[in-house]
């Protein structure tokens, strides 16, 4: 199948102010793209874009004063298959880890392992290890946590969403991240788009969507704590620890955000 994918964020800044976007489509989808989705600024300014530590494609520039437009428009070829379910992949001894994956079992911003290893033990000791403890981590999460929008802050890490039980999906991802790297199974942080393909109605309005990967079986799989079911059209932005890492737009000072639009459509003629 084929999928548009876009987005479009108008800014009020009182100043210059630097700014840093993620929000290509990753470069693992590279053959797939058909259309791509540049970034266009309105009024034009330079981009400069550069490669992050964890590999993202992020794009720099600094913002004029007054309004600024940020709009992308681009096809992405998809498989059309929902997201793989491989029971048997089983979860590896820390000492047989790939010594790239080991970042991914520490604690970061949003997700204290020190403070929830003990309720992740309580929780999650008695799950077989391998993908059904990880499966049974995204069902607790996804009971535990009430969704929405209203419920989101910048500033909430996976303890809090924990003990308050609300949140938006980066913080079904980051209790369902920190509860694994608990578990010692290496968990990292996905952004990208994911709308509504497959799903019946009524559909929610279009966002940008947070999910994790979890290393086990000798490779990553993808899990959603937040919709709990293979989906499919997924289609990754960016990877990193949490969402500290990979923020949508990143400014360098006072802004407004004036209007925000994302869309994932199937394209069906």
């Amino acid at each position: 199948m084929k999928i548009r994918v876009g987005y479009e964020m108008v800014y009020e800044f009182p100043q210059p102010t630097p700014m840093i976007m993620v929000l290509g489509v990753h470069f693992t989808r590279a053959s797939d793209v058909i259309v791509p989705d540049y970034l266009t600024t309105d009024p034009p300014v330079a981009i400069n874009p550069y490669r992050d530590g964890f590999g993202n494609w992020c794009s720099r520039i600094v913002a004029p004063a007054g309004r600024l437009r940020l709009a992308a428009d681009g096809i992405i070829r998809d498989t059309g298959l929902p997201d793989a379910t491989v029971p048997s992949a089983s979860q590896h001894a820390v000492e047989d880890l790939p010594a790239e994956t080991i970042v991914y079992l520490l604690g970061s911003r949003y997700c204290e392992t020190d403070q929830l290893s003990d309720t992740a033990w309580k929780l999650f000791e008695k799950q077989p290890p391998g993908w059904a403890r990880v499966q049974a981590i995204c069902d607790f999460v996804h009971n535990h946590i009430q969704f929405g929008y209203e419920h989101a802050r910048a500033t909430k890490t996976s303890r809090e969403v924990y003990h308050e039980g609300k949140g938006v999906c980066r913080d079904f991802a980051h209790l369902a991240i920190t509860f694994c790297r608990c578990m010692n199974i290496p968990a990292r942080y996905c952004t990208g788009y994911l709308g509504d393909i497959g799903m019946p109605p009524p559909y929610a309005p279009g966002d940008f969507a947070g999910w994790f990967e979890a290393y086990i079986g000798g490779r990553w799989y993808t899990f959603d704590p937040r919709n709990n079911v293979p989906r499919i059209g997924r289609i990754l932005i960016a990877r990193g620890r949490d969402a500290a890492d990979v923020p949508i737009t990143q400014t360098f000072g006072p802004n407004t955000l004036v209007s925000f639009k994302v869309w994932t459509d199937e394209i069906t003629s």
